[in-house]
C-alpha cells in the first residue's frame, strides 16, 4: 500500500517574518498589498488575524476594514525562497521521490521505507521535530495512500499537526466529513451539491457514479472518486530546469545607467547564489530591456566556459547593457535570464589561482547567506 506524505509549512510567510521578528509572535499579521494605498490582496494571514474573518486573496482593503489593528507588512519573497529550498533540500535527503506542490507544499512517496525509518508515524512526527529544529518552522502533514486524501488529511490537521489515514480505512475516515472537504469543490458546486440534498462525504458514496456524471458532467467524476478515497497515487517528478531568470520593473521609469546597472549586479549575485546551491553552472546569459514605450529587446551571449560565478556573469550582463542600451529613453524593465546548464566540475584552479580563490570566497559567502538571510553580506560592485 502506498505511503504519501503531504507536509505544508503552517501559515508560511508570517512563520519566516516571524523567524525575523520575534515581537510578530501572537500578533494578527497579514502579508500583501499596501492597505493605505487600498491595493492588492492578502497573500498569507495568520491565525490571530483569521479570527477577525480575514484570508488568503482577500482584498488588502476589505482585510484592513476588518483588522485596522493588524501589522501589515510587504513580505519578502527572496526570504521566503530561501526557506523553501532549505526546507526541500531536507527532504529531498529523506524521501525517495518528492513533489514539490508549492512554495510551502510538498509530496514524499516513503512506500516501502518502513524498514529504513522506522514506523510511518515515528518517521512523519521526527520530520516534524527536524523541521522546527532546524528551521523554527511549524508544519502539518498529511498520510495516506494518494495525494487527494493526503491533501484531506493535512487541511484537517492544520495548525502544526499530524494524520495517518492507512488506504484501507480512509473511505470510513471521510464519510462524516462536509464534501467542503474534497480538493475542487468550491462555492457553485457546494450549493448545487447542498441543493440536491449532498452535504457529507457519505452522501456521495451512497450515490452511483453515473448520477455524478449527469449532474456535474467531468467534475462529477472527478468528485466521486475523491469521495471514495480514491486520488493519484504517483507523484510528479521535477523535470530538468531550463532557465532561470530574475526582473525588476521600476516603480518610476529609470534614466540613470548608474542605477540600472546596479540593480543588474545586485540581480546578478542572487542568481549566481541559486545556480551554486543546485550545484550547476550556466553557458548562455540574456539581458531584457524594456523601455517607457513598452519597446522590448533582447541580447544573449553565450559563453566559452559556464560558469556561477558573479563576477563572470556579471561582466557579460555589463557588457550586453551597454552595447544594447542606445536608446535615449528611460527603462521600465531589466532583467536577467541564465540557461544552458551543466552540472558544476570546477577545474578552475588547474590554470587560475583566482578561480581558486574566488571559488572559497563565495563558498564562505553562500554559507553565511544560507545560514542567515542573503542580505546579510554583499560583494561591492
Amino acid at each position: 500500500m502506498k505511503k504519501i506524505f503531504l507536509l505544508d509549512l503552517d501559515t508560511f510567510f508570517i512563520s519566516v517574518e516571524r523567524i525575523a521578528d520575534h515581537s510578530l509572535i501572537g500578533k494578527p499579521v497579514i502579508v500583501g498589498g499596501d492597505p493605505k494605498a487600498g491595493r492588492g490582496v492578502v497573500a498569507a494571514c495568520s491565525y490571530e488575524a483569521r479570527k477577525y474573518g480575514l484570508h488568503s486573496a482577500m482584498s488588502i482593503k476589505n482585510a484592513f476594514r476588518l483588522c485596522p489593528h493588524g501589522i501589515y507588512l510587504h513580505g519578502n519573497f527572496d526570504e521566503y525562497l530561501r526557506y523553501s529550498n532549505l526546507v526541500k533540500r531536507y527532504l529531498s535527503g529523506l524521501a525517495p521521490v518528492i513533489e514539490q506542490a508549492s512554495i510551502d507544499e510538498f509530496y514524499m512517496d516513503f512506500t516501502g521505507t518502513e524498514h529504513i525509518y522506522g514506523s510511518t508515524l515515528f518517521l512523519a512526527n521526527n520530520i516534524k521535530k527536524e523541521i522546527h529544529k532546524k528551521f523554527k518552522l511549524p508544519c502539518s502533514i498529511g498520510i495516506s495512500s494518494n495525494k487527494t486524501t493526503a491533501k484531506i488529511l493535512c487541511d484537517l490537521s492544520k495548525p502544526n499537526g499530524l494524520i495517518y489515514v492507512p488506504g484501507s480505512s480512509v473511505k470510513k475516515f471521510l464519510s462524516p466529513l462536509q464534501v467542503s472537504r474534497i480538493p475542487g469543490v468550491g462555492k457553485k458546486t457546494l450549493v448545487k451539491l447542498n441543493s440536491l440534498g449532498i452535504h457529507k462525504i457519505e452522501d456521495i458514496n451512497k450515490l452511483p457514479l453515473e448520477f455524478f456524471t449527469a449532474a456535474f458532467g467531468k467534475s462529477g467524476l472527478d468528485i466521486w472518486h475523491k469521495a471514495n478515497g480514491e486520488g493519484t497515487e504517483y507523484l510528479t517528478v521535477e523535470r530538468e530546469q531550463k532557465g532561470m531568470s530574475k526582473e525588476v520593473t521600476f516603480s518610476k521609469d529609470v534614466l540613470s545607467n548608474k542605477t540600472i546597472e546596479d540593480v543588474l549586479f545586485k540581480n546578478t549575485a542572487k542568481l549566481c547564489h541559486k545556480l551554486r546551491e543546485d550545484n550547476i553552472t550556466a553557458g548562455t546569459i540574456t539581458l531584457k530591456l524594456r523601455y517607457s514605450d513598452f519597446k522590448t529587446l533582447t541580447r544573449s551571449k553565450t559563453i566559452s566556459e559556464p560558469t556561477n560565478q558573479d563576477y563572470k556573469v556579471y561582466e557579460s550582463v555589463l557588457n550586453l547593457f551597454r552595447i544594447a542600451h542606445t536608446r535615449r529613453i528611460a527603462v521600465r524593465l531589466v532583467g536577467i535570464r541564465l540557461s544552458n546548464f551543466k552540472h558544476f566540475t570546477d577545474q578552475s584552479a588547474l590554470f587560475d589561482n583566482r578561480g581558486e580563490s574566488m571559488k572559497r570566497l563565495y563558498n564562505a559567502v553562500d554559507k553565511i547567506r544560507t545560514k542567515y538571510e542573503y542580505k546579510t553580506i554583499r560583494f561591492g560592485r
